[in-house]
């Protein structure tokens, strides 16, 4: 066990020391993740602090709002399909919910994702996909080349066929919104500093603050997505395996000609264009988000040119338009991923320590099963029996490279300063 961060003193009268404040739960992070599980276990009459220096600043805030189970399966991951499957089935009920308690719209849009492929190499893995989803019964529906276009008109000519599928989207910067409103309306605590995980004896017992202050409580829950292997305090044993992968995300306009017509695209694209995969995801305002690259580069979180170049490039051969659209805005996002891909959910090993870290691509599409299982790992509910294969406990015998790749420091931090505007 790990020795307990020497933010103060412990004392007889206060074992987390002289200037602690107590609360049932505290959350560290306030991405979709932690921001979901707040506002949840606030429901439920229990007093909730979140530890954040930049709430809702990072990886969410560049997320493109894919709610995809089916278009983001890979093969051999049918446990993870079955959670993203779960949590999908919730959204509109959690959105509807959500809106109400904001008073504000999350941007939940019900249309489909038209997975497209742009030569005879990318439609040979199209196919095999298709076979794939069907094998495990999901509702795709093959269509030719002719029939894509059908459905969305400014589709390249030469593209080779599609696969039309059931996923959503919502607005991720809407959501956040709508979802920090929603815990400050339940009376959710938000303090503004970085934090550090304070143990004593063999408990974790809650957060200690930049400025020497300590939060205790008797459940701490860690929401730090890509960083959560570097926060502070964590006993070895329980350092989750995480690792940073930087997506590159570009924000495009949509000119008003275009929109009095009704805009250049209803529905999610996906594609694979010579086996790099991109996609398009319209807004009800016509804004257009083009993403996103997947690199492993460790902490570094820059917006390069390549990876900008890379994505309009593709997007173009798939929808010709686009090279007629606004670029208004190009972000970069560390997704925290771990090793099997699927996050960690539930109790740490370390008593009084929780994770809901490790969402990869699909933070936003979880994060409505995540906050149940968290809200019911709390309130000593049964949870949802999926849930199960997302324990942290599975690397239990996991130790974590010791040298997690950064490239500066000083650029771990949030991810304010990461956003280029035109």
């Amino acid at each position: 066990m790990a020795t307990t961060p020497a933010t103060q003193a412990d004392t007889s009268a206060n074992p987390a020391g002289p200037n602690a404040a107590g609360t049932d739960v505290v959350i560290l992070g306030a991405g979709v993740i932690g921001l979901s599980c707040a506002w949840r276990l606030s429901l439920r009459g229990l007093a909730v602090t979140v530890v954040d220096p930049t709430p809702t600043a990072g990886a969410s805030w560049a997320a493109a709002g894919m709610l995809a189970p089916v278009t983001e399966t890979s093969y051999g991951e049918t446990a993870l399909l079955q959670v993203g499957l779960a949590s999908a089935a919730r959204w509109p009920s959690y959105a509807a919910e959500l809106a109400d308690a904001a008073g504000s719209d999350p941007g939940l849009r019900d249309t489909d994702t038209l997975v497209l492929a742009h030569d005879s190499g990318d439609k040979a893995d199209l196919d095999r996909f298709a076979a794939y989803a069907q094998s495990l019964e999901l509702s795709v529906q093959a269509l030719t080349a002719r029939e894509c276009r059908a459905l969305e008109p400014m589709l390249a000519p030469d593209i080779r066929g599609g696969l039309l599928a059931p996923d959503r989207s919502v607005h991720n910067r809407d959501l956040l919104t709508a979802l920090a409103t929603a815990c400050e309306r339940a009376g959710v605590k938000f303090v503004r500093q970085s934090g550090a995980i304070r143990v004593r004896g063999e408990r974790c017992i809650g957060i200690d603050l930049a400025d020497g202050t300590t939060i205790t409580a008797s459940n701490t829950v860690l929401a730090t997505g890509a960083w959560s292997a570097l926060i502070t305090g964590l006993p070895s044993e329980v350092v989750p395996p995480i690792r940073p992968v930087r997506g590159v995300i570009l924000r495009l306009g949509t000119p008003p000609d275009y929109l009095r017509l009704g805009g250049v695209l209803s529905r999610t694209l996906r594609g694979t264009v010579a086996g790099a995969h991109v996609y398009l995801v319209p807004r009800a305002d016509g804004e257009i988000v083009v993403g996103a690259t997947s690199d492993e580069v460790g902490f570094d979180d820059r917006v390069t040119a390549g990876g900008v170049w890379e994505l309009l490039r593709d997007a173009r051969l798939l929808l010709p338009v686009t090279s007629e659209l606004t670029f208004t805005e190009a972000w970069s996002g560390l997704r925290p991923v771990t090793p099997d891909n699927a996050p960690l959910v539930g109790a740490s090993g370390l008593p009084g320590l929780i994770m809901a870290t490790g969402h990869g691509r699909n933070g936003v599409l979880l994060s409505p099963i995540t906050a149940e299982a968290i809200t019911a790992l709390i309130a000593d509910e049964v949870a949802d029996p999926n849930l199960a294969t997302l324990s942290p406990q599975r690397f239990a015998h996991h130790l974590p490279d010791a040298d997690i790749p950064v490239s500066d420091p000083e650029r771990t931090g949030s991810l304010l300063d990461r956003k280029v505007r035109t």
